[in-house]
């Protein structure tokens, strides 16, 4: 039987949350938590040192980020005149299927509701019928993200307008200062200095103090491990083990640079297909983001440095800077009482830009979950197993990006011999097979990301859901011809990208 007053004992709140490292992360979490406990005794302190540099990998986003955002009270315009920010309509894929093929994987969605079933499969069916025009084309976010242009959502009724779904490009390392300013404004305290070393309790494992570069000890209820890809508080203290995915997703280096601003300042996101990898390209208000993704077995630095340094766009405002990770993930996003965050948690490639997505979405489930001083290891085990399906679902749609293309090239002939997931094997033939995409679990990726990717690389099907047939012929027709009729026409009043940001965001004299 349960003494309880122990169980009262046991139940104390968290007193000190520690997040050892800052950057985007650090300063995400600290933000959050400190806005949702901004009531309460809870004490929250940031370890930081301006010695330790920050990747600054992740400043294209997906929609999310506005809900976290609208969460913080950030006022977009500020947002975006603070962080250099621009708008984003989805991500453009270069040459991944082969040379000269590109596709849009646009936010948002395609078309709009007919009778009870998707989209797509009212337009599959016309489409085998050599009567509907390419999916894009009934994509509005696909067809201003082309010209350029960008809007934010209008309230006109039945007008694509109305939906449209965005997310951001910004500066990380300025979002990280704007968001220490509204962290401190919650009382958030920040030391400068470096963890030198980590106390355990001997009988639990627990994290109980942090020794600091002066020799001071400070100790916390809770950790937060925000030091990177050396997991100093997760992996180095906490053994927690790491599953590593380099047989899925081979790259295992990145070359970054920033060049001059984008004149046209397009509304998405460039992934270009490379001979050992990919290259991003990133249109912010004051400089471009670019970077190549490879793998360093079938490219060697220099040779990656100077085919990043050719397709820019302008000279480079930078020295290249060279990274290297290991994809994969902790076999425990929480282990004890520390979570980990950021590079610390795990890493995958950005080319779906969801780095920042994954801590966003991180810091929800510990709010949802959050402790008290006893350990509770049913709210640990639900976040990890959240943890581990939040990395799958990105890892899978990454995955197919590289095992479904008809490229030339060592690296490519590498990546079409994956033995990719079973997971990811079933999606794949669902879809082939009866033309339909299900999501499971809560999964990130909607059916337009999927289909946008299917189709993009050429994983093509003739099947639909039957229901579809209910429509006769003539009239679907006219559906999805009056569906692409108002697309192009609710097009032409949105302003160009580069007008809409200076109207909001207006450069200082």
């Amino acid at each position: 039987m349960t003494d309880h007053k122990t169980s009262i004992a046991d139940s104390a709140p968290i007193e000190h949350l520690v997040i050892v490292g800052g950057g985007t992360a650090g300063w995400m979490a600290a933000a959050a938590i400190s806005k949702v406990f901004q009531k309460s005794p809870l004490k929250i302190t940031v370890i930081e040192s301006s010695a330790i540099g920050t990747v600054g990998v992740g400043e294209a986003t997906i929609p999310g980020i506005l809900n976290f955002n609208r969460v913080l009270g950030i006022d977009e315009r500020e947002f975006l005149r603070t962080t250099q920010g621009t708008f984003k309509l989805g991500i453009e894929f270069v040459d991944w299927l082969e040379p000269g093929r590109h596709y849009m994987h646009p936010f948002g969605r395609y078309g709009t509701a007919i009778g009870s079933v998707p989209f797509y499969h009212h337009w599959q069916k016309s489409f085998n019928l050599g009567q509907a025009a390419p999916l894009a084309e009934y994509s509005f976010n696909t067809q201003i993200a082309y010209q350029n242009r960008f809007t934010p959502p209008v309230n006109i009724p039945n007008s694509p307008l109305k939906d449209i779904d965005y997310a951001y490009h910004f500066d990380a390392g300025l979002y990280a200062k704007y968001l220490r300013r509204i962290a401190e404004g919650y009382g958030v305290q920040c030391l400068d200095t470096e963890v030198k070393g980590v106390e355990q309790d001997p009988d639990s494992g627990d994290i109980r103090s942090l020794v600091l570069a002066n020799g001071a000890t400070m100790a916390g209820d809770f950790f937060i491990d925000c030091t990177g890809f050396r997991g100093l508080l997760i992996e180095q203290t906490l053994r927690t083990g790491y599953e590593d995915w380099s047989h899925l997703l081979p790259c295992d280096s990145a070359i970054a640079v920033a060049s001059p601003r984008l004149g046209s300042l397009p509304p998405y996101t460039r992934s270009t297909a490379r001979d050992a990898g990919w290259q991003w390209r990133i249109p912010l208000q004051h400089r471009t983001g670019n970077g190549y993704v490879y793998c360093s077995s079938f490219i060697g630095d220099d040779q990656a440095r100077d085919t990043l340094l050719k397709h820019i766009e302008g000279e480079p405002l930078s020295e290249p800077k060279v990274l290297r990770f290991t994809t994969g993930m902790r076999r425990k996003g929480w282990n004890k009482n520390c979570v980990a965050l950021g590079l610390a948690s795990g890493f995958l490639e950005p080319l779906e830009s969801t780095s920042i997505h994954l801590i966003y979405d991180a810091i929800a489930n510990l709010l949802n979950f959050f402790p008290r001083k006893q350990a509770q290891p049913a709210l640990m085990d639900k976040y990890n197993q959240l943890h581990s399906q939040s990395f799958i679902h990105v890892r899978d749609l990454l995955i197919l990006h590289y095992w479904a293309n008809r490229r030339a090239g060592n690296f490519w002939q590498h990546c079409r011999t994956l033995d990719i997931p079973d997971r990811l094997k079933n999606k794949i033939e669902l879809y082939r097979s009866s033309g339909r995409i299900l999501r499971e679990d809560q999964e990130l990726f909607s059916d337009t990301s999927w289909i946008s990717v299917f189709r993009g690389q050429d994983i093509t099907t003739t099947q639909y859901n039957p229901i579809a047939d209910i429509m006769p012929v003539p009239e679907l027709k006219q559906r999805l011809d009056e569906i692409q009729q108002v697309i192009r026409s609710a097009c032409r009043p949105v302003p160009l990208h580069s007008e809409y940001l200076a109207k909001i965001c207006p450069q200082e004299n």
